[in-house]
């Protein structure tokens, strides 16, 4: 169960490299792709996020913070929205909110 916990926070953090590397990829030189790479990185994120919470469950690894989860999952599916109308109708704002977003996820995972 360890090596599958593990395995899950190494794509987790990699959604997260993704959703950051989308987010400056659209602001720094429109590239068409970057609204897939933020989409697509914000959905490894979220599904990896849901299932590091079940595993953690089932495993008893830890005491989880209910609330602290239930926070970070309604910035994460924030971001998936805005990646979603991202890709629909491309805006820098909308690229600015979900990478801002995602820090502040970040900053929910570590300072709370």
């Amino acid at each position: 169960m360890d090596f599958l916990y593990s395995a899950l926070v190494f794509l987790h953090m990699i959604g997260l490299a993704g959703i950051i590397a989308g987010f400056l990829m659209q602001l720094m030189t429109d590239n068409v792709k970057a609204t897939k790479v933020l989409l697509h990185s914000a959905l490894l994120q979220f599904v990896t996020g849901l299932l590091l919470v079940g595993v953690a469950e089932m495993a008893d690894l830890a005491e989880l913070d209910h609330v602290k989860i239930a926070v970070k999952l309604l910035v994460a599916l924030a971001v998936v929205v805005l990646g979603v109308l991202n890709l629909r109708k491309p805006a820098r704002n909308l690229a600015i909110i979900a990478g801002v977003l995602a820090i502040v996820n970040i900053g929910v995972a570590v300072f709370w």
